[in-house]
């Protein structure tokens, strides 16, 4: 066929009767599959709610279409099975997809975050906390499921309608599937091809998983984190060369450099206590309610220490056991999954290996199962030489997940003078070195311990107004609210605490003891509940209107921003005191100790905030990074900017490169295990053992 006449046939073709058939195929298709098109409908409409639900975005275009591309293409296949069995098949796919909306729109209720399949390893640690996760269910949870059932009442009203016997003959069957599958897969190759360079880095890195369900959709990002799931497991396979390649050139191009400052070796041969303080959040410093203070002798502490106002944990997942290990190696938490569960069976360079070292005797100590978090089998990779958990305590009061923070510190006080008589004074240890892991102001905040009656902080607003019979006034203000109850715990953990510090305040063994004292992490509340908290009208006891000129807009960064927490450095001497601003992670933690304590660790990522200052870049693990001039939100690649007009391009660029090398450095020592296997081929065995747990035991 020669190009004229092809063209000629082209311009003559009767392109209206094709459109005609092509629509009246369609509206054939339709009126003989109403069941198919119903499962298209209402599983699109599913994925479109969960979004809705979780991260405020009903509609958008590539996300949707992203999923209603998949939900084409699974659907297809019901065409290839009998007609009798397509409602069953396409019951299951929807629920399926149920599930999935369902369990994310909870997980995202409880942690702000959507669901991983890494998870799975680590459903058991959700055992103690399912209380809360009860306390966060609403009826939007479960609309999916009234879907699914709007789905079988359709199906059995067409069932009876005799829908299913007209034109029996009459099945599309493969012809179905084949076209169903050629319009899910055009739907899908043009999502892709309109994606930039930038959206598939980021849906591969899987860092922030927000953005992966509003650009890709629910079910992509389901299928891509089962992916990633499956690859990190590959990795510890594969690709061990190119990540060794990777760490030794990091590392040779940022070699370790030893700090000198005034604090350096200041505190040599002390003692040291960290107290890891459950969801303890630095807004609530100095913070007053009808003139008390809800944290009375955290104040006091602060005021006798060097307290760091700028202070942020970088959690993942793993939130409290993401900070354990953050605090002890210098390292980011995984990419995927928690290093506690996932990579507990690698070789670290810790704070307590690194003091173990020079003589000290290494324990943590805990209110909860050993088995929570895995610790059990963590801790002594960690360097902990004994950890004292539950079972090595009377559980005498129970506030809330466990044992009470006051019975905890009580009984701890006696395993500490236990330990400093029979592991340091009998010249065994020279020191020693202690995690003490609060548990009381744990999330769900319902104990009626602290909630009512006597020991009950008033959350409520006393207007110091009467009315017309002479009756103050008195505004709910956070009274019955997830806020209210919080502070209220708070305050419980705060009193515990401080008649922790009384004591070692009374005992002269603390005499040479660092106190590292920490939040682990913000409080699990949402947004929108801390939004209401800022926005408290105290004159009307309502919250401000948008119209209002003093309404703050508490948005994403706003929010992020609002989620430091206390560090605080306490000697009994009084040698560390004063105000510390510059911006700080918990990265940065093992350096900045390292230096006062006389040792060092080649392999830490964070800096000694006291040779870095202001110059310090704060990484989380979603990509995003907070330094003293900006916060940059990797996700959206916007950024807020403080106290300027603009910043230089290359500065935010530098810092990205940064975040990234960061993220990726640190996720392959945990997945390799390098640095155990860079020391192997240097002739250096850690901890004595190849194993690199060394000669720890657990106390139970």
């Amino acid at each position: 066929m020669n190009t004229s006449n092809f063209i000629n046939k082209l311009k003559n073709y009767n392109y209206k009767k094709l459109f005609k058939s092509m629509k009246d195929g369609f509206i054939d298709f339709v009126s003989n599959n109403y069941l198919f098109m119903f499962y298209v409908v209402l599983s699109l409409l599913s994925c479109m709610l969960v979004r809705y639900y979780t991260i405020n975005d009903f509609w958008s275009p590539g996300a949707t279409f992203f999923d209603l591309a998949v939900i084409l293409l699974v659907g297809s296949l019901g065409f290839l099975i009998r007609k009798e069995r397509r409602f069953l098949y396409w019951s299951i796919v929807m629920f399926i997809i149920a599930l999935i909306n369902i369990i994310n729109n909870i997980y995202f209720a409880f942690f702000n975050n959507f669901v991983s399949f890494s998870l799975l390893e680590s459903l058991g640690q959700t055992g103690e906390v399912s209380d809360a996760v009860f306390e966060k269910l609403r009826p939007s949870n479960f609309i999916y499921l009234g879907l699914l059932l709007v789905f079988i009442i359709v199906y059995q009203f067409l069932k009876r309608k005799k829908h299913f016997k007209k034109d029996e003959a009459k099945d599309y069957g493969r012809r179905a599937f084949t076209g169903i599958a050629i319009i899910g897969g055009i739907c899908l190759f043009i999502n892709i091809s309109a994606l930039s360079s930038v959206a598939l880095s980021r849906f591969s890195k899987q860092w922030d998983k927000e953005y992966v369900v509003e650009r890709f959709g629910i079910i992509i990002y389901q299928g891509n984190d089962l992916f990633q799931t499956i690859n990190v497991k590959l990795k510890s396979i594969f690709g061990y060369e190119e990540a060794l390649k990777r760490f030794q050139e990091y590392y040779e191009s940022h070699p370790y450099e030893e700090s000198d400052n005034k604090y350096t070796g200041k505190y040599k041969g002390y003692n040291v206590i960290a107290i890891h303080m459950e969801s303890i959040m630095s807004f609530l410093v100095d913070m007053e309610i009808n003139g008390q203070e809800v944290m009375p002798n955290l104040n006091k502490l602060i005021k006798e220490s060097m307290y760091f106002d700028h202070f942020y944990p970088q959690v993942s997942t793993g939130t409290s056991s993401d900070t354990e290990f953050t605090f002890s190696s210098s390292l980011m938490p995984a990419q995927s999954g928690t290093v506690f569960v996932s990579y507990s069976n690698r070789s670290y360079v810790t704070l307590q290996k690194l003091l173990a070292e020079q003589g000290y005797y290494t324990f943590s100590m805990h209110g909860n199962k050993a088995s929570m978090w895995n610790r059990i089998n963590m801790h002594p990779s960690l360097g902990y030489m004994d950890f004292y958990s539950q079972e090595y305590y009377t559980i005498d009061e129970e506030i809330g997940l466990g044992l009470s923070d006051r019975s905890f510190f009580t009984q701890s006080e006696a395993l500490i003078k236990k330990i400093e008589d029979e592991e340091v004074n009998s010249g065994k240890y020279k020191n020693y070195m202690g995690t003490m892991i609060t548990l009381t102001n744990h999330t769900p905040w319902g104990d009626d311990y602290y909630l009512t009656g006597s020991n009950s902080f008033d959350v409520t607003y006393h207007t110091g107004k009467f009315d017309e019979n002479g009756e103050e006034i008195i505004y709910p203000y956070l009274e019955d609210s997830i806020l209210g109850n919080y502070i209220k715990s708070v305050h419980y953990a705060d009193q515990a605490l401080g008649e922790f510090m009384d004591y070692v305040k009374e005992h002269e063994e603390y005499d040479k003891t660092l106190f590292v004292l920490y939040g682990d992490h913000a409080a699990q509340i949402s947004r929108a509940d801390f939004a209401k908290f800022v926005n408290y009208d105290f004159e009307t006891g309502k919250t401000k209107s948008e119209d209002d000129p003093t309404y703050i807009n508490y948005d994403y960064y706003a929010h992020e921003l609002f989620k430091n927490t206390p560090l605080i450095l306490w000697t009994k001497n009084g040698s560390l005191k004063g105000k510390i601003s510059y911006p700080m992670g918990m990265i940065d933690v093992l350096p900045t100790l390292s230096n006062m304590l006389g040792i060092k660790d080649e392999y830490a990522l964070g800096h000694d905030i006291f040779e870095i200052k202001n110059n310090n870049t704060i990484v989380f693990p979603n990509g995003n990074f907070l330094t003293d001039k900006m916060y940059y939100y990797n996700s959206k690649n916007e950024s807020r900017i403080f106290g300027m007009d603009t910043i230089p391009d290359d500065y935010i660029d530098e810092r990205k490169k940064y975040a990234e090398d960061v993220l990726s450095i640190s996720n392959d020592i945990i997945v390799y295990d390098l640095i155990a296997k860079s020391n192997e081929k240097k002739g250096v065995v850690l901890d004595g053992k190849e194993d690199g747990q060394g000669e720890q035991g657990i106390k139970e």
